[in-house]
């Protein structure tokens, strides 16, 4: 099917990723590049046979195809629609024993939808749409439009926040702003458990979709315990803590944003209830000197290696801040500790962690390995998709 796509060829052998339906080409596999191409143009690859590999967003870098189709078909409107249909109707179907009480969740997850470049987030009614491609971000406006022929009155207002996602490289100065409609109340429910979402200044969307289950999962093992909750930025893992019964939870993060986010969504669920205080701090330095005041502690960090390069140094900090909470959590005590670092692989986590038990003499057992939910779903052909990693270890 001719559709006036610029061709890239591929140089021989490099076809074969593409072939096991892996979405991304590099830069480095190029042979050739039939005509002009600007960033963001939709560009069709094809092996140095002249073999049709897929159609995808052209892009500056080291990732220089994003491929969202395999198949040699129409990329218009209707492409759009169904591909986002697709992606409303799994959550329709997988969130369904959440749904009476959640309206909150990732609507459409990059590469494990098919959309690479795009990420939307779905608050009660506002979808923000963060977009990690230059060709996802020029075709913004008819997303929003193909999003709402999808979910009809559901929606009620699209946010664009891309300024701070958009390739650095990139000639392209996104604004972020609203493409249709107008501010919402930013209070949501999860689990009935209610949050305010910042999606104009706060971090990624303004809410950790992603921890959804984990956070539940910490009310199972709170009851009559200190917990302390570590990068705790809104503070969910903390009022999970409380409904589960904790008797104290104490949140720390470096910000003061979020500790008076914390302390907001804390006084939304649990109005004057004492057993919750928020403290802006440096978590190591926090970590220092707390030996036996907590039974419970979770370690949620950011993303310590966004690249390759800067992984040595990400696992050294994921040793030294687990090898602190070891040194310090109580006998009996439980440990949840995470990684949401794509190139952080569960192998290195999971070693870091170890090294970190190993170094601080304690007997340590694994009771649970945790991951992203349903609404962040894997692509099987891209496991770089998986990219959190959980543990929940009970520490002697």
């Amino acid at each position: 099917m001719d559709q006036n796509y610029t061709e890239i060829i591929l140089k021989s052998g490099k076809d074969q990723s593409l072939k096991r339906f892996h979405p991304w080409v590099f830069s480095g596999a190029i042979k050739q590049i039939k005509g002009n191409v600007d960033e963001g143009d939709i560009v069709v690859v094809k092996s140095n046979q002249g073999e049709f590999l897929g159609i995808g967003h052209y892009q500056i870098g080291s990732i220089a195809v994003r491929i969202f189709s395999f198949d040699n078909v129409p990329i218009d409107e209707r492409f759009w629609i169904q591909k986002l249909q697709f992606a409303y109707e799994l959550r329709q179907k997988m969130l369904l024993p959440v749904a009476d009480d959640t309206n909150v969740y990732r609507l459409v997850h990059g590469e494990g939808d098919g959309l690479p470049g795009l990420i939307i987030d779905f608050y009660n009614g506002t979808a923000v749409f963060q977009m990690h491609s230059i060709g996802m971000y020029h075709i913004r406006e008819q997303l929003a439009s193909c999003l709402k022929q999808v979910m009809g009155d559901a929606l009620k207002a699209v946010y664009n926040k891309s300024s701070k996602t958009i390739p650095f490289k990139s000639a392209v100065e996104a604004v972020d702003g609203f493409i249709f409609g107008e501010s919402l109340p930013g209070i949501v429910s999860e689990y009935g458990n209610l949050f305010k979402v910042d999606w104009e200044e706060g971090q990624k969307t303004g809410f950790f979709i992603d921890q959804r289950e984990n956070r539940k999962l910490i009310q199972q093992y709170a009851q009559g315990r200190d917990v302390l909750n570590m990068f705790c930025y809104t503070g969910g893992f903390s009022f999970y803590a409380m409904r589960g019964g904790a008797n104290l939870v104490h949140s720390v993060d470096s910000s003061e944003k979020a500790i008076a986010l914390t302390n907001e969504n804390v006084a939304l669920n649990f109005s004057g209830d004492e057993r919750h205080k928020a403290f802006a701090a440096d978590v190591f330095d926090f970590m220092k000197d707390i030996k036996d005041r907590y039974d419970l502690i979770v370690l949620d960090p950011p993303a310590f290696a966004k690249h390759q390069r800067s992984l040595p140094q990400a696992l050294r900090g994921y040793k030294r801040i687990n090898t602190r909470a070891f040194e310090q959590i109580r006998s009996g005590g439980i440990l949840f500790t995470f990684s949401c670092s794509q190139v952080v692989s569960k192998d290195k986590f999971r070693e870091a962690v170890f090294s970190a038990a190993a170094i601080a003499h304690r007997k340590v057992r694994i009771i649970h390995q945790l991951t992203q939910p349903v609404d962040h779903p894997v692509n099987i052909y891209h496991p770089e998709g998986e990219y959190l990693k959980g543990l929940v270890l009970y520490v002697e």
